[in-house]
């Protein structure tokens, strides 16, 4: 039934069927991260870590070629819901090279460097490729970014979007499920379009907000969205301005910064995960409003707090979500 949709919004979009991509031409080979991967055949048993990708692959109507997932930050789109449920869910948060592995998946796709990388937590490429497994890395993570500097890497180059298109269409190369991913990529820039634009008629004076992902623990400082990482390319494309400039995708700042930048917003990240103590949306909301310090920010006494479902801070179809949202939150900031 997706890719039913999205072949219909292709042709309404004018890519009818004098405009429908070839089939993959297997073997496939693709530059992924400064790495070869190549694809034999379409693959079956996908395990995909990551909710992006898992998101990406359900959006493109290949749940029937799914054996898994695994690292889920938020439940699924109810969209996908049915598909969701048909697949494995093989460990919520990061699962073992093993226990990927003993799925026989003809394709590895992930969202995170760190989990497939050169230090990977679930496995190495070469792991992966000792046993004819090929891995592959959404560009949205590697491309201008050093993934071995800071516990979440650190960007050398502001978050681009086209990274997003790309990992689409890679993926959806792999699949040979290319109309539906031109059919996807088209429906979310026309709806990024229209969020920008309206979050721009707003004309805001030097509005600015900060992104409070989680914390190790609500005594210290909190991680925060860097200066170019996703978070702060959505902020940018509504108009208002970051106000921790890091390079490091998560860092650090303690709250006594925070309130002295003094954001118009305060975007605070809803998960279902629970590693620490502040992925509970609601304990996040206690502290800001009874610590002496967050007490005190305009942010927090005006209640111009915007929750985000996290994964909409991450590099996936949810990204024009979070932008829907946030535009959302920002109305009355003029007044």
């Amino acid at each position: 039934m997706t890719t039913r949709f999205f072949l219909t919004t292709a042709m309404a979009l004018g890519l009818g069927h004098a405009a429908l991509a070839a089939p993959t031409d297997y073997p496939l080979v693709i530059d992924n991260c400064g790495h070869t991967v190549t694809i034999a055949a379409r693959p079956d048993n996908v395990v995909s870590i990551g909710q992006s990708t898992t998101e990406i692959l359900y959006a493109l109507g290949q749940a029937d070629r799914m054996a898994g997932t695994a690292l889920w930050f938020n439940a699924v789109l109810p969209a996908y819901a049915t598909d969701d449920a048909a697949v494995e869910r093989v460990i919520d948060n990061m699962p073992s090279f093993e226990a990927v592995v003993n799925k026989r998946p003809g394709f590895v796709p992930t969202m995170f460097e760190w989990m497939i990388g050169e230090q990977g937590a679930v496995g190495t490429r070469p792991q992966f490729a000792d046993l004819g497994i090929p891995a592959y890395v959404m560009p949205t993570d590697c491309h201008g970014k050093d993934n071995t500097v800071g516990a979440d890497g650190t960007r050398l180059a502001p978050f681009d979007i086209a990274t997003l298109w790309d990992s689409i269409d890679q993926i959806a190369q792999v699949m040979d499920a290319q109309d539906a991913g031109r059919a996807l990529i088209a429906d979310l820039k026309t709806r990024e379009t229209a969020v920008v634009a309206r979050a721009r008629a707003m004309d805001l004076r030097d509005a600015s907000a900060a992104v409070w992902f989680s914390s190790a623990d609500l005594g210290m400082g909190p991680y925060m969205a860097g200066g170019m990482g996703i978070p702060a390319w959505m902020l940018d494309r509504l108009g208002l301005r970051n106000v921790v400039t890091s390079d490091e995708e998560w860092p650090t700042v303690g709250w006594e910064t925070i309130a002295r930048a003094d954001p118009s917003v305060l975007v605070i990240a809803r998960m279902d995960r629970r590693r620490f103590p502040a992925d509970d949306v609601e304990a996040k909301l206690r502290f800001l409003k009874s610590d002496p310090v967050t007490s005190r920010m305009t942010a927090v006494r005006q209640d111009r707090i915007v929750v985000l479902d996290a994964e909409a801070m991450h590099p996936g179809i949810r990204m024009i979500d979070g932008l829907e949202a946030l535009a959302a939150g920002m109305d009355g900031l003029s007044e």
